[in-house]
Parts: C-alpha cells; structure tokens; sequence
C-alpha cells in the first residue's frame, strides 16, 4: 500500500524548491542592479574624461580634417595620461580615423559597429574585456597590452558633441577604464547579497517550517483524537454504534474463516425514562455510567460492551460455541441488574430486557444480526421475560411472518376465512349465563385453524389489529343483536370484545364504537371493551382521555389478565372502569398449595373493595370452580364451562334465561 506524504515533509519539499528559486532571482536581481550602478557609473567617468580632457583641445577645424596639429597633440598628452583608473586613451574621427592614442599610434582597427553607433545615437556604449575572453585584442578595438597586469577593462565609445550643443559629434573617444577593482567589489557585493539573502531565506523557511511542523503534529494529534472520540460514548467511554459495527463486521470475517459463532445481546434499562424524568437527567446519567461499568466487568477481553444511545447498551460476543453458551451469558448480563444502584446515596432497583441472537444460527450477516437480537429484546420486553432468543416466529420481518401477514391481510378482504366465536360467561352460583366473550377465529385454508397467540401479536406489529378489531367489534354487535331478534324473548345481553393497544391509541375508536352501536340499535351497557393491565398503567395519561371518552358513551370497560401488570388499587380506582378478569395462572394457582390462594383471595378482595365485578378467566376442573367461589369470586369462564363456539351453535343455550349482572 502506498504511502501517504505528510504535510509536513510535503511543505518542506515545496517550500524550500520556492524559496531556493525566490533567493536565486533575487542575488540575480540584485547583482544585475549592482553591476548595472557600477557599469553606468564607469561610462559617466569615461564621459568625464572626454569632457574634460579632450573636447576643448581639439579645434572643430581638426576634427573636421581629422588631423591633430602637434601642440594638440602636446595638450591631449599632457592631460590624457594614463593613471590607476585610465588605461587608455584614443580619439577617433568621423570616418574611423584615428587621430590620438595615448599609449601608442599603433592602432588596432576600431569596433566600427559601436563607432557608429556612438557618433548615430549621441551616447556612450561600453563593453568589458577580460583576460579569459579569447576575442580580446581581435577585432575589439582594444590592444592585448591594455590587459597587461589586469584581471577588466572597461572599454567605452564616448561621441565628442559640440560646446554650443550641436547634437553631431565631432567624433569619438574611446576610453579604456580600469574595472578589476570595480568588478571585484560588485562581485564582492553580490556575495554579500546572496548570503544575506541565503541566510534570511534559511531563517524564514526554518522558521515557517517549525511552525508547520508544530501545526500539523497538532492537527495529526486533534485528528487522532477527534477520530477515537468518533467512536467512542461521551459519557460512558464505550465504543458507540459506529465501533461496534466495525467490529461486528470484522467478528463476523473471523467467524466464517475459523467457523465458529458471534453471539450479540441487546438490552436496555426498563423504565429508565420515568427515572430520568423523576429524578433528573444527570442522576439517570449516572445510572447509565454504572451499568457500563458492571458490564465492562463481565465481558472477556475480546468481547465488546457498546452504547447504542440513550439506555440502550449491546454486548458482542467474538466468539461463542452455541446458543445455550450465549444464553448463559445473557443471564449474567440479567445479575447485573440483580444488585441495586447507588445514585447520591438513593437505592435504586432497576431492571432490564436483553435479546440475543447468533451468527449464523439467526443471521447471515451483521445488520440482521443487530435487527433480530432487537426483535428478540422487544419480544424480551413484552413479554417480561428478561431474556429472550431470537425466534424466526416472533420476528415480524422474518419471511414466514412476512407470508403470515399477507396472508391475513387477504383474509380480512374476503372474511371467508376469519370467524368470530363466542365463549360464555357464568354465574359461578348459579351456573346461569351472564354474558358472551367474542373471540377471533382464522381457519386458514392449507394451515387449518391458527391459534390467536400465532397471529394476534404479528398484527399488533404492523397494525393490521386495527382493521380487524374493529371487524370483531362490528360482527359481535350485529350477531348479538341478531340472536334477541331470532330468539323469543332474549333480551339484549352482555357482550366482551378484547381491544389491542393500537386500536385505544387510534383517533377513530370512540366514533368506530358510537357508530356500530348505533347501527345495530345495541345497548351501550350491554357492551364491555376488555383492556389489558399492560396497556392500561403504561402510558395513563394518553390512555385516561380515551376511557373517559367511551365511559361517556355508556360502554363498560374491564381490565383483562388482571394480575399481570402490577397495577396497584389507586390505579384502578383512578380508571373508568367496571371490572377486572382475573388472569388464567392466578387460575390454575388456587389448587396449587397454600400461598396461591392467599394472593388470589387478596387480588379478589382488592377488585371488589374498589366496587368491581370479578371474573375468572381459564377454569377448567370442578375444584377450581369451588376455590374461586370460597375465594369471593362470583363470575367465570372456561372449558369446565363451554369452549368458545360458533354462532349457529349457540342459539339453543342462548334459549335459556340469562342471569343479569348488571
């Protein structure tokens, strides 16, 4: 795998090519200045000495004939001589001619090219001759001898102008000037420039680099840091969803290379949002930080403990020979909620639903993994079991389910399948009939006859319980009130109909319920909505409003599995409601030893102490039935009794007087 470059060698390499080029422009920029000033400086000496020495000793005639007389000659000698800085002197006619040499009249041919361009443009032209030059002394205007002893010289063509400011010139001075010194100090100069520069250039790259190399250790730093607190919980420390799908995908590579399971529990604090709401937000915090750390204490080395957010946890097991090894561990899991919680010194007992599933035994791969050990926990925590594995039958998206709900959604189109049957109620005094209980039926056409438990919670699930309560509700109304029309002095009777959470959440049952009554001319009275425990005390104030509303409509209400869902006698006397149906195993409990009955007759006593009527549900022997009645209860149901029939098959027991309970 390749490599990244850092930034900061990336910087380095960038930065030191743009700074090594932008100090070689500028010792370059800076020695052409310099060379430019002394070269400029050079050609306005040698313009001086034209000026001075050579201008008014020449007459215009002689320059003109371009021929010196000898006391010119006398003159220019006498303040032409050579010194440390002039070299040499030549004059130069119009036409090329040579009229002066200050050294020797031995001439060389001159530089035609910048005599003409001199006496054409009226200023001076300079070239350097060095020693290495191998054209010097050929062609140059410029004698070998010049050279003798030095390193430059400044060869300048200087034109000769008129004193009244004739722009012709009279001709040309050359002028060879002394420039080793000169050249040696600008050459001196720009060394000096480029190390200033050099260094400068060395402490800012330094410099910059520092703080480059400091800004990106810290970035590295902050990103590392930002990147582990990305996957971590903020208040508990613990890796979050993020990680623990990272992990679970990489456990799940392993379990297929070494063939072993990963097992994955979820769970969750129950009722954890009535003590955050009770008790404050940073005490439920606290809560949460405990239970981290007990699960953190449970857990091997490989294994991963993870917060999925709010009281939401996950336990990731790497490695896991079976299911019962899994579900072993979910009941340590459960021991961490055994102990109470010690929040500022308040007690608190707490509880918690877990669900588990494996791969592959539940899944094939890491996101139905995480949806069925969810599907497992919520199956956990509605049923109260603690801990509940993943069953394909209890998973609304598992395909056999998928199949099941079609399949009763097709059923409630045609109501071929489906039926409503009907269970009596007794007077356990009496044996007389108070009243009927409808219950749903689905005869499914390859499956035969499915039991509610198989089918009633799916539709809970997805909300087809709401559609299909309310066809109960409308088939049991219209068959009773057809029985008192067919049946010779049958008066109106009491009818129970169990309805779903969903259908007491739902914002059209008052009305659903007004209407059906009001269809089939059907007593309100004479109608009892059987609810939950469950239901009931979970959510009061949501579920409260609605019970009111029906009560108002002179439906009776009555609690079903009574017993189940701890509510205490302040919650039903703050209900609406006009009885209780005791729960089948508080049933089956009263010929079970001596403390079942005790908690039976203290339920029974508790119900008719807040003035409601009590039924039993699930009687099935005779010494049941007399328990119940010693116990104070006076209605029951069961198949000690009748099962649950079919209309047609009730009209002859519906024949008999029935006794009123109300």
């Amino acid at each position: 795998m390749r490599r990244r470059t850092s930034l900061t060698a990336t910087f380095a390499f960038v930065s030191l090519f743009a700074l090594t080029a932008l100090g070689v422009v500028l010792t370059l920029s800076v020695g052409e200045l310099l060379r430019q000033q002394a070269l400029d400086n050079a050609v306005r000496t040698a313009t001086a000495y034209a000026d001075s020495g050579v201008r008014d000793r020449v007459s215009t005639t002689e320059w003109e004939r371009e021929q010196l007389d000898g006391k010119t000659l006398n003159r220019l000698s006498a303040n032409l001589q050579p010194d440390s800085t002039l070299v040499e002197v030549r004059l130069w006619g119009r036409s090329g001619k040579p009229l002066y040499d200050s050294v020797d009249m031995a001439h060389p041919f001159p530089d035609v090219e910048r005599l003409r361009a001199a006496m054409g443009e009226g200023r001076g032209t300079a070239t350097l001759v060095t020693q290495s030059d191998p054209a010097s002394g050929t062609g140059t205007g410029v004698d070998p001898h010049m050279l003798a002893g030095l390193q430059t010289v400044l060869d300048v063509y200087v034109p000769v102008l008129a004193v009244q400011g004739d722009p012709t010139p009279y001709g040309v001075a050359e002028i060879a000037l002394d420039y080793t010194s000169t050249e040696q100090a600008t050459s001196g100069a720009v060394r000096t420039v480029a190390l200033i520069v050099g260094v400068g250039l060395v402490v800012v790259w330094l410099l910059l680099f520092r703080t480059v190399h400091n800004a990106s250790r810290r970035l590295r730093s902050s990103a590392a840091e930002n990147a582990r607190l990305a996957n971590l919980d903020p208040l508990t420390g613990l890796p979050n969803r993020r990680l623990l799908a990272e992990r679970l995908e990489q456990a799940a590579n392993d379990a297929r290379d070494h063939d072993h399971h990963v097992g994955l529990l979820l769970l969750d604090v129950d009722r954890f949002k009535e003590i955050n709401d009770s008790l404050g937000h940073d005490r439920g915090d606290q809560l949460l930080i405990q239970v981290a750390d007990r699960l953190r204490e449970i857990v091997r080395g490989t294994d991963t403990v993870a917060r999925l957010g709010g009281d939401e946890f996950a336990v990731l097991l790497k490695t896991v020979r079976s299911v019962e090894d899994a579900a072993v561990f979910a009941e340590r899991v459960l021991g961490v909620f055994a102990q109470p919680y010690d929040i500022d010194g308040l007690v608190l007992h707490v509880e918690t639903s877990v669900g588990l599933a494996l791969l592959p035994d539940h899944a094939d791969d890491v996101q139905n993994l995480m949806k069925r050990a969810d599907v497992a926990m919520y199956i956990a925590k509605a049923g109260r079991r603690g801990m509940s594995i993943y069953e394909a039958d209890g998973d609304s998206n598992s395909p056999a389910r998928l199949i099941l709900l079609g399949d009763l959604r097709r059923a409630l189109d045609d109501h071929e399948q489906l039926s409503v049957h009907y269970q009596p109620k007794l007077d356990l005094n009496t044996g007389g009939i108070v009243g009927l209980e409808a219950l749903l039926r689905w005869n499914h056409p390859t499956r035969g006859l499915i039991a509610p438990d198989d089918f009633i919670h799916a539709a809970e699930d997805n909300g087809s319980i709401v559609p299909i309560g309310y066809w109960v509700l409308d088939e049991a109304v219209k068959q009773a009130r057809m029985w008192t029309e067919a049946i010779s002095g049958l008066d109106p009777f009491m009818v129970n109909v169990n309805l779903s959470a969903r259908q007491l959440l739902n914002r059209g049952l008052v009305d659903t319920v007004a209407f059906v009554l009001t269809r089939y001319n059907w007593p309100p009275s004479h109608l009892t909505l059987e609810l939950t425990e469950s239901i009931v005390i979970e959510d009061q104030e949501a579920t409260l409003a609605v019970l009111n509303r029906l009560r108002q409509l002179g439906v009776r209400l009555a609690i079903d599995d009574f017993g189940t869902g701890f509510a205490s006698l302040e919650t039903l006397t703050s209900l609406p409601i006009s009885g209780v149906k005791l729960d089948r195993k508080f049933t089956s409990q009263v010929v079970n030893g001596d403390r079942e009955p005790v908690v039976v007759k203290a339920m029974i006593a508790m119900a008719t102490e807040a003035g409601l009527s009590v039924i039993a549900e699930g009687i099935e022997t005779q010494l049941q039935c007399d328990r119940l009645v010693r116990l104070g209860c006076r209605l029951g149901q069961g198949y000690l009794f009748a099962l649950p029939q079919p209309a047609d098959s009730l009209s002859a027991v519906l024949s008999a007087p029935l006794v009123s309970t109300f």
